[in-house]
């Protein structure tokens, strides 16, 4: 018979549980301030959920009455330096960490706020309401609160979504060599979601000192924690990835506050990371003021239940019971609080004029402007004036080397000049420099500073957006092929491409993310795409399309300076291609914006990229027939593209041919002809003409795969029809 031995888990997962006594031995200041936070958090909420039944707040509106608890506890462990983000159920932890922040000292229940405690109030309802005053002008709303400077690093609508730039914050702050901690808030439904799991698997293996905060308010939406998972002790996750768990009553400030300080110390000891579950309740349904129950997914009797250990009234009856306050002074307090808001709330709103009696309506004067939409999508290039810009590159001295050899070696002279370039992907630190050569000896040279991650693309891709939000570093994050964007396209396109802008359009989020493009490697359907296109959809994102070792050089430098988030496209077909490497000028930036004639022509314009440009060139010498004009652009997002000279070239050439490698489907050059047809129709005697490769995805069949993509063939094909014009 087989014998069955016991294991044990290698992290310890332990409860917290307070009683009388634990109260009794608590300083008076931090009961006080408990309570006052709780009282100026509930306030504040129950005047967002009065806005919200008046129609003025545009959007959702996602209580957190009831779990203010968990959010005061466990805030009141940090300091000003520790980090914290949230969930889109997020006010009661921003208001406790931006009102910590401003009253380190604490607070009293009974004295009225200080101005600056007051702004925090003010500038979180009217950024809530979407309006000018509020920390992001309004463009983040509920669900978008971020003050970095109290470590309120922002709040996130997308489940889970903010869990792994937390292990970025965490990183940063270790690598910047102080003790601060990084917390992530988020609830039951996050726990089950991957870039959560990843994250906590890859902080762990990191030893990085983050707190994993899980407000277990038991519902996702309407679905019950027992529903989505078969183990509803949430806390369990910790110890599975050797992560030191504690689990706590939410509901109990004093009880969070004790099990969050244990776990706080844990991580600031350089322990690694540890997971707080507090189970807690909201008392209203997920959005707006109404209770649960009335959507059917729970009862009154379980409602009532919670709402009888509402940690505002418990933290009240403390203070009467060891004599601190009296129930008078309570209740003094919490009509101070709903006073104070009403005249808060008095900035913002105003009756409304053609309204009914009692009808409100916002302050018009506090709207943002309608002509400021777009402003801050990307940064204004600022950070490149004192750049050294290659504006003649014909005065370039140049040597012939490869392609590859230029990729290591401008990141070898970029990490050799600034120590905050840290560059991750898999298998980066070995293999010799990667699958491909392109980290050639920065493992060895540059310790500590190149990352090989765990293959959890959307763990690694956001703790990479984390460190850029948090600023003191510039990650470099590569993919192994350029298909595994679709694995982090969460971090990618709603994390990163969008957090400038979402959060008021002057963060600078400086990522570097390199992404290698394999078709015609016979690696497959899910190894081979081309994602300028995609990439182009997505305001934020600058892209790079190198074609020569000289071009990566320059590229990747300004790249590097950016304040934005860059994708720096690679063609596998590139990497053993020798071309001009500069023989020592290792630091020189190419322009943002300046494409490349690759060849001088006057009956047709093609504007082509990365290793299509190749092609492009030995078909039209093939072919002979049309004297083509060849543009490299360089540059692919909507606000770097060279309209100078496409617009020169068009002028002698009047058609325009855009030639690509990839499928029709994710194809760049389709938003690129609408665009050109709109700014050029003039100029045009014919519709852009296009070359792109099929509807399928390449093979791994050889024939197949060949079939899929376009090479030059396919441009000599389309210069036949254009003879023929």
């Amino acid at each position: 018979m087989p014998e069955h031995r016991p294991l044990q888990a290698a992290a310890p997962w332990v409860e917290v549980v307070v009683d009388d006594e634990d109260w009794d031995a608590a300083d008076p200041a931090l009961l006080r301030t408990v309570y006052a936070q709780l009282v100026w958090i509930r306030a504040f909420e129950q005047y967002v959920l009065d806005l919200a039944g008046a129609g003025l707040v545009h959007g959702p509106a996602h209580s957190s009455i009831g779990q203010e608890g968990g959010a005061v506890g466990s805030v009141l462990a940090l300091t000003s330096a520790d980090s914290v983000n949230g969930s889109h159920r997020g006010h009661h932890q921003f208001l406790a960490k931006a009102l910590h922040h401003v009253a380190p000292g604490g607070l009293d229940p009974l004295a009225p706020l200080d101005a600056a405690a007051r702004d925090v109030l003010l500038r979180t309802l009217a950024e809530i309401a979407g309006l000018d005053r509020g920390w992001s002008h309004g463009r983040g709303g509920s669900m978008h609160l971020q003050w970095k400077e109290a470590g309120a690093m922002g709040t996130n609508a997308i489940v889970g979504g903010g869990v792994p730039q937390a292990a970025g914050f965490a990183w940063a702050h270790r690598r910047a060599g102080t003790d601060a901690v990084s917390v992530t808030y988020f609830g039951d439904g996050a726990v089950n979601i991957g870039s959560t799991l990843e994250t906590m698997n890859l902080a762990a293996a990191w030893d990085l000192p983050v707190v994993f905060f899980i407000e277990n308010n038991r519902y996702a939406v309407s679905t019950s924690v027992e529903e989505a998972t078969g183990e509803p002790r949430l806390s369990a996750r910790g110890p599975g990835f050797g992560i030191a768990s504690w689990k706590v009553d939410g509901m109990d400030p004093i009880a969070v506050h004790r099990a969050t300080s244990e776990a706080v110390a844990h991580a600031r000891a350089g322990r690694g990371p540890a997971v707080v579950e507090a189970d807690t309740y909201r008392f209203f349904h997920q959005n707006g003021g109404f209770a649960g129950s009335a959507f059917g997914y729970r009862d009154k009797a379980e409602e009532q239940s919670w709402r009888a250990r509402d940690p505002l009234t418990t933290t009240a009856g403390h203070l009467v019971r060891r004599g601190l306050m009296t129930t008078a002074e309570t209740e003094q307090a919490l009509e101070q609080a709903r006073a104070a808001m009403e005249e808060i709330g008095a900035e913002l709103v105003e009756p409304d004029p053609e309204g009914r009696p009692g009808q409100r309506r916002i302050k018009p004067q506090e709207w943002p402007d309608p002509a400021w939409v777009d402003v801050g999508v990307r940064g204004d290039l600022s950070e490149l004036d004192d750049a050294p810009l290659l504006t003649d590159e014909s005065g370039l001295a140049v040597e012939d080397g490869t392609f590859i050899d230029a990729v290591a070696g401008v990141m070898a002279r970029r990490m050799e000049t600034d120590p905050g370039i840290v560059v991750m992907g898999e298998d980066v630190h070995r293999l010799k420099g990667g699958t491909n050569g392109a980290t050639k000896g920065l493992a060895d040279r540059f310790p500590g500073r190149v990352l090989g991650t765990p293959i959890s693309e959307n763990a690694f891709t956001g703790l990479a957006g984390g460190i850029a939000l948090d600023g003191r570093f510039t990650p470099v994050v590569e993919f192994m092929y350029a298909d595994f964007m679709w694995v982090a396209a969460d971090q990618l396109f709603n994390q990163v491409a969008k957090a400038r802008h979402m959060y008021g359009g002057t963060g600078d989020v400086p990522l570097v993310l390199r992404s290698k493009v394999a078709m015609g490697t016979g690696y497959g359907s899910q190894h081979s795409m081309d994602p300028a296109g995609v990439f182009a959809t997505s305001a934020g994102w600058r892209i790079v399309a190198p074609t020569t070792p000289a071009d990566y050089v320059g590229l990747m430098n300004t790249a590097l300076r950016l304040r934005d988030p860059v994708v720096v496209l690679e063609h596998v077909d590139l990497y053993t291609s020798t071309g001009p490497v500069p023989v020592d000028d290792w630091d020189n930036c190419l322009p943002v914006g300046r494409a490349a004639v690759r060849r001088t022509g006057s009956e047709l314009t093609v504007l082509t990229y990365l290793g299509m440009t190749p092609f492009v060139l030995e078909a039209v010498e093939e072919h002979g027939g049309v004297d083509a004009e060849v543009i490299d652009l360089r540059w692919l997002d909507r606000a770097s593209i060279d309209w100078e000279t496409i617009e020169a070239s068009l002028t002698k050439t009047n058609q325009l041919l855009i030639a690509e490698q990839g499928a029709v489907g994710t194809s760049y050059g389709g938003w690129l002809a609408d665009e050109v047809h709109r700014r050029f129709f003039d100029l045009l005697d014919a519709p852009v003409w296009r070359v792109t490769g099929t509807e399928s995805s390449p093979s791994i069949s050889k024939v197949l795969e060949r079939a899929a993509i376009a090479q030059a063939d396919e441009v000599v094909a389309v210069l036949d029809e254009i003879a023929r014009y």
